[in-house]
């Protein structure tokens, strides 16, 4: 892994992990789905304008097409809709360290189902990983967190990690812009026609608000979504992941420092154990170093 997938790999954690405390902030004034439906819609128009900008075609391949409409209904509509509205009641730390558990159920679900090999260090990382998670929800549920919000939350992770083992080879063939564009489009579109069932639309005008949004849309949307299109390209699915071991640390660090939001030393203890079972999960799926690596 060179230092430029590093560097990226960085950036992607750090506006992935973001992402939760500026959605926390978007929903204290706005109707979640309708809110995040509009970011879609925002990012993906100007996504597909970059693309077209930079001389990328919509006519993608069936194996990205597919890619597409999976990640824009599981990725955008289902796992992000689901946590918009579970950080209505669910502080932004706890929804980041749920989110970050993803590649711990794809190398479960691998194992298991797959029957894909994996190290005595990847089991143990899969007992550390899901341990840290169980402490930290045991100390949450016992301050009265709001189990409604965190259901949705699993769930949302539960889509993620199945749209992820799902779509493993079907983002290579370039046009990545347009992909990002276009997944973020189809998750509009189900957004808009799901909201008026589920929500009355709602807007409280603030600075906060407009910031968040803003930054939610080019950032985490746009940057982080492109960002990781291109490192799946770089150095593929298993090793990209290796990154997902830093979304705790920095989903919960980020929140502390903009929402104010504390954690215990129970909660602490549970995000170090999570983001070294995470870690050893991925060092344990690595495969061996090629020549050319």
């Amino acid at each position: 892994m060179d230092i430029r997938a590093i560097l990226m790999g960085l950036a992607f954690a750090f506006m992935w992990s973001s992402a939760f405390t500026s959605a926390r902030i978007i929903v204290a004034d706005a109707s979640p789905l309708y809110s995040l439906a509009a970011r879609f819609l925002l990012s993906g128009l100007i996504g597909v304008a970059i693309a077209r900008a930079m001389g990328q075609s919509w006519r993608l391949t069936p194996k990205q097409w597919y890619a597409t409409i999976l990640f824009g209904v599981c990725q955008n509509a289902l796992y992000l809709g689901l946590n918009f509205v579970a950080m209505q009641t669910v502080e932004a730390g706890l929804a980041a360290i749920i989110a970050s558990v993803m590649p711990l159920l794809v190398a479960l679900a691998s194992w298991l189902i797959f029957k894909e090999k994996l190290k005595p260090l990847g089991i143990l990382g899969l007992f550390a990983g899901f341990a840290g998670v169980a402490l930290i929800m045991g100390s949450r549920i016992s301050d009265g967190v709001d189990l409604y919000g965190i259901t949705l939350c699993l769930i949302g992770v539960l889509a993620l990690a199945f749209a992820t083992m799902a779509v493993r080879g079907a983002t290579s063939g370039g046009n990545f812009m347009m992909i990002v564009g276009l997944q973020m489009l189809v998750g509009s579109a189900v957004l808009f026609i799901v909201a008026p069932f589920t929500e009355t639309l709602r807007v409280e005008p603030s600075w906060q608000l407009l910031a968040a949004f803003l930054y939610t849309t080019l950032v985490p949307g746009l940057m982080a979504t492109y960002i990781w299109f291109l490192l799946l390209d770089r150095i593929g699915p298993i090793r990209a992941a290796t990154f997902h071991f830093l979304n705790p640390v920095f989903g919960v660090a980020v929140a502390a420092v903009l929402l104010g939001e504390r954690l215990g030393p129970l909660d602490v203890v549970g995000v170090l154990i999570v983001t070294a079972g995470i870690l050893a999960v991925q060092l344990s799926r690595q495969p061996k170093r090629a020549k050319a690596d």
